[in-house]
Parts: C-alpha cells; structure tokens; sequence
C-alpha cells in the first residue's frame, strides 16, 4: 500500500498566511479584513506588503461582515479573518443576508477551528461551523488536511467566484501533501486504494485516516483513504465510485456528527447506493479546555478510533 510521511510539522493557519501573502503580489484585488487577530491569523506579511489593502476592522465581526460584502461591489476580492466560532456563530445573520443571499465574492477564513484550539475551551472551540456554513445556498465550504494544502486552497478560492468558507486550524501538524499541488475546489483527492473499507476524512483528520490505513493493513485489511477537503460541493462520484467497490465506509472530522461531513455522505449514500456507514466526529457536545492531543484523545478523534469504527462496519457489511 501507498504509505506517507512528514518531516515536519506546521499549523495550517500559517499555510492561509503564505497564501494570502501570495495573493497579494499576484493579485492586486484582493484585500484582507481582520477582526483585532492579525497573528492568530497569520496575515503579517500581507499587511506589511500591502498596507493599503488591509482593513483593521477590530472585535467587530458582524461589521467586518458587511464591509467585505461592501468592497465586492468595486470588484475587490476580500479575505476575512478571525477565529471559526467568530467567522460563522457570531456573524451568521450578516453572512447570511449580506453575503450568501446575494452571492457576494466574499472569502470567509476562520481559523481556531475544532477542538483543537485546545486550552481556550467550549466557547472558543466551534463545533457545529461545518453545519452552519453549508446551509447556506451558493456556499463552498472547504477544510483542507495540512499546510501545503492550506496554501494551495487559499490560491484557488481566490478564482473562485462566490462566497467560500475556508477553515483551517491553530495546532502543528503533519505536512504530508505536495509543495506544488493543484487544488481543485469540489474534487476529492485518493491517498490509498483499499478493497475492504473505505475512509473519508477532512481536515486534521486526514493524517490520522492515513496512520489507521496503515495499521489495518498490517492487520490484513485494505483501507481507501479518500481526503475530502471540499465539503460543498461534495464529489460525490468519488464517494459512490469507492462503496461501489468497499462496500462499507467511515467519515470522519473534527466537528459534530449533526450536519457535518458524514451527514452530506449519508446523504450521497442514502440516494443512490446504501451502505454501512460509521461516524468518527464529536457526539453532540461541546469542547472542554485541553491540549489538542488530549481533546482529541477524549473525544475520539484520532487513528485508534477510525480503526474501532472501520472493524465494527466491516462487520456490518
């Protein structure tokens, strides 16, 4: 089987900011908003580039909200950026009628997603942003695996005509993808092919999809690890080509099991091929304060959890 490895580790948040930065030599319509969390978000070289393209809006987000809608009627591509609980649950009306409903060149970048914000707690740590997000009509939502993708996805939405909401995290992770991908907005990517079970995952996940592929085959089990960083649009054939095959499938996130990745495939799955299906993705609860190998430790999020659900819907076949 394909096996990956890394030789470093590195946030994603820092690969939006590389992104951002590249943006703003390539593409003089893009401007960045923030709400007072400039280096939380990593927009320093950005801003230091081009100072006149950035707007300081402040712990303001509803307004920050309606300012970037504002600027997409001059032909200027704004990228907002705070944390995911602020980008979505305190801003959802304004994103809503100021951005969605008229389908507003707006990037919505949030940052701090998941539990592993860690230590800040259940009211930083936004669960249910996934949901929230890919309701909205019009609305691409993506939720890329590391920092290589990171970078590449903040290029891509930039050509993107809409809103996008782009959701990346604060912990250092494995960086396994390709310097030099292309990204391909609702285009699932294969990481392994497999004959026995099939594991979608997002974001953070993703590793940990791959770490358990690689313990079930010593195990004797084939897994197909397929990384799905666009949630919205979903591709859907890559899903239904591999059940087709597997017969079975795990999804798994760092979000709540209600209205997140694995509900979209249980929707694929429902009409057009039922199949075993177990969810790897919070039940239901909010976050606690933690580090993130705790919270994902305590709230199974991690390779020995995907490895559990992939022998229990094997079994279900």
């Amino acid at each position: 089987m394909k096996t990956y490895t890394y030789t470093e580790k590195k946030d994603t948040r820092s690969g939006f900011g590389a992104g951002l930065a590249e943006l703003g030599r390539t593409n003089p319509n893009v401007v960045a908003l923030c709400a007072d969390l400039v280096g939380s978000l990593k927009m320093d070289t950005f801003i230091e580039e081009n100072p006149e393209r950035f707007f300081q809006v402040g712990i303001a987000e509803a307004n920050m909200m309606g300012i970037a809608a504002g600027l997409t009627i001059g032909g200027k591509i704004p990228f907002t950026g705070t944390f995911a609980n602020f980008s979505t649950g305190r801003v959802y009306d304004q994103i809503r009628q100021s951005i969605a409903y008229s389908g507003k060149n707006v990037k919505i970048c949030a940052s701090h997603a998941g539990l592993t914000l860690g230590e800040d707690g259940a009211t930083h740590q936004i669960l249910e942003d996934i949901g929230l997000m890919k309701m909205l009509p019009g609305m691409v939502v993506i939720n890329p695996c590391d920092y290589n993708q990171t970078k590449a996805a903040t290029l891509a939405i930039a050509e993107h005509n809409g809103p996008v909401y782009l959701r990346f995290g604060r912990p250092s992770v494995p960086i396994f993808t390709s310097v030099d991908q292309k990204f391909e907005i609702g285009k699932a990517v294969k990481m392994t092919e497999g004959n026995d079970v099939t594991i979608v995952a997002t974001g953070h996940l993703v590793w940990e999809a791959l770490e358990a592929s690689k313990a079930l085959f010593e195990e004797g089990i084939s897994a197909e690890v397929i990384n799905i960083h666009t949630i919205k649009p979903l591709d859907e054939e890559a899903i239904l080509n591999s059940v087709a095959k597997t017969r079975c499938i795990v999804t798994a996130e760092e979000h709540n099991y209600l209205g997140g990745l694995g509900e979209s495939v249980s929707r694929v799955l429902a009409l057009n091929n039922p199949t075993p299906q177990e969810f790897v993705a919070t039940n239901d609860t909010f976050g606690e304060s933690g580090t993130p190998a705790q919270l994902m430790e305590k709230y199974g999020l991690n390779s020995t959890a995907i490895i559990k659900k992939a022998k229990t819907v094997i079994g279900r076949k």
